[in-house]
């Protein structure tokens, strides 16, 4: 399902996940997510009715924090492939995050 290398990513699809986040040096705050993977490296995190839309480049990431037409943040990150988790950083805030993708969903 992964390529290897720095830009590892699955193939475009929907997934079921899990996506932590971590402020500071706490213990992160884990939650199920519905993630649409689209083509052009474009991602779609969706937590009840908050939505982190991501774009991925070669080795970073753009990302828009929105809830429902309200955007909350915006930013941009490094980003690296452990495994089927892509791990990026808001160094501004420091906070961390995790989105551990599981199966593929069918249609």
């Amino acid at each position: 399902m992964f390529a290897i290398g720095a830009q590892a990513a699955p193939v475009p699809g929907r997934y079921e996940a899990q996506l932590c986040v971590a402020l500071s040096d706490t213990a992160p705050t884990c939650g199920p997510a519905q993630v649409d993977w689209r083509s052009g490296q474009r991602v779609r995190v969706q937590l009840s009715d908050i939505v982190y839309q991501l774009k991925l480049h070669s080795s970073q990431l753009d990302v828009v924090l929105k809830q429902g037409s309200m955007q909350l943040d915006e930013f941009s990150a490094d980003y690296a492939w452990q495994g089927d988790t892509l791990q990026f950083a808001d160094r501004d805030k420091d906070a961390r995050y995790e989105l551990q993708l599981g199966a593929r969903r069918k249609k």
